[in-house]
């Protein structure tokens, strides 16, 4: 994705101009520089004045037309009432957070996607890639691994004393 921003001047004749690229654009352009990543500010050409909002929101009712897709009604409809400040900024910033979370959950769907697909092909680079930089059996912190092993010996020492017989005279068992 492209972070670059791009600059489109809109002249009094509704024509839009790239200014890099010293060309005229049209609306389907900047929607599509739009997807491609690139953040598209248009202003007018003559007063300097900001009018992306307005463009975006062109391209977004054209798409409508030509797609039969459009925006819910009922959402529709919320937006036209949101006239006070307060109602249209609570409406935007929901409308954001809702999109935000829609795109972190799809980089997270399509990177998991990438990665089941890795392991599925390759199973073994995979897991030597998920173990890379892990010593195995993993490191213990203060010298446990030391302590447990000498603990198990010392255990093993005492479990070897009694199996031993001790000098001790075996019962025989009487018949009954």
């Amino acid at each position: 994705m492209k972070n670059s921003e791009i600059l489109i001047r809109k002249y009094s004749d509704r024509r839009l101009y790239d200014i890099a690229a010293s060309r005229y654009v049209k609306l389907d352009d900047i929607a599509r520089m739009v997807r491609d990543g690139s953040n598209v500010r248009v202003v007018d050409g003559r007063t300097g004045k900001d009018l992306t909002h307005i463009i975006l929101t062109q391209i977004i009712v054209e798409d409508a037309k030509e797609r039969q897709l459009a925006l819910p009604l009922e959402l529709l409809t919320q937006i036209v009432r949101a006239s006070d400040k307060a109602t249209h900024d609570f409406l935007s910033w929901y409308l954001n957070s809702t999109l935000d979370l829609y795109q972190k959950a799809q980089t997270t769907v399509s990177s998991g996607f990438s990665q089941a697909k890795k392991a599925v092909s390759t199973p073994l680079d995979y897991v030597r890639d998920l173990l890379a930089g892990h010593s195995w059996p993993p490191a213990a912190e203060g010298g446990e691994v030391q302590q447990l092993r000498r603990r198990v010996e010392e255990l093993q020492a005492r479990l070897a004393k009694r199996k031993k017989p001790a000098g001790r005279a075996v019962k025989k068992k009487r018949r009954a």
